[in-house]
C-alpha cells in the first residue's frame, strides 16, 4: 500500500468538512496546534486501541470526536534519535543523533551534544508564521555546545519561544532512594575494582606494621592517595547525578535542582494552561512533552494504588486525566474549532523494565518487542489521534501508514509555511 502523508489525510479531511459550512472569518484565522507526546507509553495501554484493563477516558474520547490513525510509527524505538526525526522531519542520523552500540541517546546533560544548530524545526518555521511557540515538560535533545551558557541546543535556539521543564530526561536516579540506572554497570564495575584496591592496600599496611613486608612509608601513601582519587572519580560523578540532570528550567534559567517529583506532574499542567491561555487570542503551537511514563515512575496521591495494573497502570490513568486537563483548557477558552490536538508517544513501551513489585513497562499489543529494540516493531509503534473541532470528522479511522515524522510538513502546510528547500525532509506525495 503506497504511504500516504498525514498532510494529504488531514487536507483532504479539513476541505471536506470546509466545503460544507465555513464562511465567518474566525474560520479563516491561522489554527492553533498542541501536539502532546508521552514518553514511553505502549500503544497497548490505552482503550481505543485495545486495553480494556487501563481506564484512558479523556484519549478515548479524542479519538471519539476526532481521527485515530492505525498504522502510526516512530523513527526510532529510543528516545533521543525519535524525538529529532519529529522536530526535523528527518531521520535521526541525518542530524546525527541516530546511533548503534551502547548510547543510543543523551546520558548527560552537561554532555556537548544535541539537535544541531542548522537544524530546522517545524517550531522555527511557525515562528516565521507569526506563531508564538513553547514546550512544556521533556526536551532530551541537548542544552549546549562549547559552554554551559551557550545553549546553542537549548529549546529557545530551536524555535521555541518558551521552555519550561526538564531539558534532559527522568532516570532512576531522578527519584530519591532509586538506584542509578545511568551506566549503572559501569558503576558496579568501578565499585568492585575500587574495593579490590582497598583490600590490596589495607593488606601493605598490615604487613608493614606486622613485619612481614618492607614497604617505604612514601609508597604507601601513594597507594592510599591513589585509591583516594580514584574512589572520588567513581564517587563524585554518579553520586551528583540527581542535582546535575534532574533539574527543572524555565527557558534558560534554572528554577529547581534537584526537580521535585511530588510537585511535577501540577507544575507542568498549570505552565501547559497558563500557556494556552496567554495566547488564545493569536496562533500559537504548543508541545507538551510529557515525562511520564517513563521510569522512575512518580505518581500524584489521588492516582495512587487507583488501577488494576499497580504503578505503572496508576501512571497511565494520570496521563489521561492530564490530556483531559489540556482538552478542557481549549474547550473552557472556545479553542475547540481553531486548535488541532494531536496525541501520540515516543516510541513503544518498554516491555523488560521490572522493579520489585513487578513489571512497570507498556504494553505494546499485538507487536513484538519493545523500546530500545530496533528489529521489531513494538518498539516504533505509537497511538497517533487528532481532533480538531468541525474541521476533522468525528470517529475516522485512518490504515494508511504513517509516521511522527509526518507532523513536520503537517503543521507547516496547515500554518501556512513552506518546507525547507535546502535539506531532505520526509515529505511524500
Amino acid at each position: 500500500m503506497a504511504h500516504i502523508s498525514l498532510r494529504q489525510l488531514l487536507g483532504l479531511f479539513i476541505l471536506t468538512v470546509q466545503s460544507r459550512s465555513v464562511t465567518n472569518a474566525e474560520d479563516a484565522t491561522k489554527p492553533n496546534f498542541i501536539l502532546m507526546m508521552v514518553d514511553d507509553l505502549g500503544i497497548g495501554d490505552i482503550g481505543c486501541y485495545g486495553n480494556d484493563t487501563i481506564r484512558t477516558p479523556n484519549i478515548d474520547r479524542l479519538a471519539k470526536e476526532g481521527v485515530k490513525l492505525t498504522q502510526h510509527v516512530a523513527a526510532a524505538p529510543l528516545c533521543t534519535p525519535s524525538r529529532a526525526a519529529f522536530m526535523t522531519g528527518r531521520h535521526a542520523l541525518r542530524s546525527g543523533l541516530g546511533s548503534t552500540g551502547r548510547v543510543q541517546v543523551i546520558l548527560f546533560l552537561g554532555a556537548s551534544g544535541g539537535l544541531p544548530p542548522n537544524e530546522t524545526t517545524f517550531a522555527k518555521l511557525l515562528q516565521k508564521q507569526g506563531y508564538t511557540t513553547g514546550i512544556v515538560g521533556k526536551w532530551h535533545l541537548g542544552v549546549s555546545c562549547k559552554s554551559r551558557n551557550d545553549h546553542c541546543h537549548h529549546p529557545n535556539s530551536h524555535g521555541f519561544d518558551y521552555f519550561y521543564g526538564l531539558p534532559f530526561t527522568l532516570f532512576n536516579g531522578c527519584k530519591p532512594g532509586n538506584s542509578a540506572d545511568v551506566l549503572g554497570d559501569l558503576q558496579e564495575l568501578l565499585w568492585h575494582i575500587f574495593m579490590l584496591l582497598a583490600l590490596a592496600v589495607l593488606t601493605l599496611i598490615t604487613a608493614k606494621i606486622t613485619g612481614i613486608l618492607e614497604i617505604s612509608s612514601r609508597m604507601l601513601v601513594f597507594l592510599v592517595v591513589v585509591y583516594i582519587l580514584g574512589f572520588l572519580t567513581w564517587y563524585i560523578p554518579f553520586a551528583f547525578l540527581q542535582t546535575w540532570n534532574c533539574i527543572l528550567m524555565r527557558n534558560q534559567d534554572v528554577v529547581e535542582q534537584p526537580a521535585n517529583l511530588d510537585t511535577l506532574t501540577e507544575k507542568l499542567m498549570k505552565e501547559a494552561e497558563q500557556f494556552v491561555e496567554r495566547n488564545q487570542n493569536r496562533p500559537f503551537l504548543l508541545f507538551l512533552s510529557l515525562p511520564h511514563v517513563h521510569t522512575p515512575l512518580f505518581i500524584s496521591k489521588q492516582f495512587a494504588g487507583k488501577s488494576k495494573h499497580g504503578l505503572y497502570g496508576d501512571n497511565v490513568e494520570e496521563v489521561d486525566w492530564m490530556i483531559g486537563r489540556m482538552v478542557k483548557t481549549v474547550e473552557k477558552l472556545k479553542l475547540s474549532e481553531r486548535t488541532l490536538m494531536y496525541f501520540t508517544s515516543d516510541h513503544g513501551g518498554d516491555i523488560w523494565i521490572s522493579d520489585s513489585h513487578g513489571h512497570i513497562g507498556g504494553w505494546n499489543g499485538i507487536y513484538r518487542g519493545g523500546k530500545n529494540m530496533a528489529g521489531w516493531e513494538g518498539g516504533i509503534r505509537v497511538p497517533g489521534i487528532f481532533r480538531w473541532t468541525n474541521r476533522l470528522p468525528a470517529g475516522k479511522i485512518v490504515n494508511e501508514p504513517t509516521s511522527l515524522m509526518d507532523i513536520f510538513p503537517t503543521v507547516v502546510n496547515l500554518a501556512g509555511g513552506q518546507l525547507p528547500n535546502d535539506r531532505l525532509v520526509l515529505v511524500t506525495h
